[in-house]
C-alpha cells in the first residue's frame, strides 16, 4: 500500500481566526506555524504548500513571562554600514504590534521559498477586527 501525495492543485484550503489576547507569544506562534505549513491535516506532504489562511487579531494583546516584556531585544540591519537597530519588545509593540507575532511565527517557518510562501497565508491584525469576512474563517481552539 503506498502514500497518496498532496499535489499543490489539489489542496483544500480553509482560513482560521486565532485570538492572540493574553495567549503566550511562542505557543500561539508554534501553532500559527503548525497550521500555515499544513501539519495538521492527513495529506500533509512536506515538499508541497498544502496549509491553510490564518488570521491572528488582537496582536497588540498577546503577552510574554517574565521579563521578556523589557529584556527581549529585536534586531534588524538597515543595510548601511552600522546600521543595527536593537529596539525592545515594549518598543516594538509600542511601534508595530503586529511584527512581533509575525517575527515569531516567521523563525518557526522553514527556511527557503517553500517557507515564505507558506508565510504569505498568515494575516495579523492588531485589533479585533480584520477584512477577512467575505472567506468565512473558522474559529481556531487550541
Amino acid at each position: 500500500m503506498s502514500s497518496t501525495l498532496a499535489k499543490p492543485q489539489e489542496v483544500e484550503r480553509k482560513w482560521y481566526v486565532i485570538d492572540a489576547e493574553g495567549r503566550n507569544l511562542g505557543r500561539m506562534a508554534s501553532e500559527v506555524a503548525s497550521i500555515l505549513r499544513g501539519k495538521k491535516k492527513p495529506t500533509f506532504t512536506p515538499h508541497v504548500d498544502c496549509g491553510d489562511y490564518v488570521i491572528v487579531i488582537n496582536a497588540e494583546k498577546v503577552a510574554v513571562t517574565g521579563k521578556k516584556r523589557h529584556d527581549k531585544i529585536y534586531k534588524r540591519h538597515t543595510g548601511y554600514p552600522g546600521g543595527l537597530r536593537e529596539c525592545t519588545f515594549e518598543e516594538l509593540m509600542e511601534k508595530h504590534p503586529t511584527e512581533a507575532v509575525r517575527h515569531a511565527v516567521k523563525g518557526m517557518m522553514p527556511k527557503g521559498k517553500l517557507g515564505r510562501q507558506m508565510f504569505k497565508k498568515l494575516k495579523v491584525y492588531a485589533g479585533p477586527e480584520h477584512e477577512h469576512q467575505a472567506q468565512k474563517p473558522e474559529v481556531w481552539d487550541f
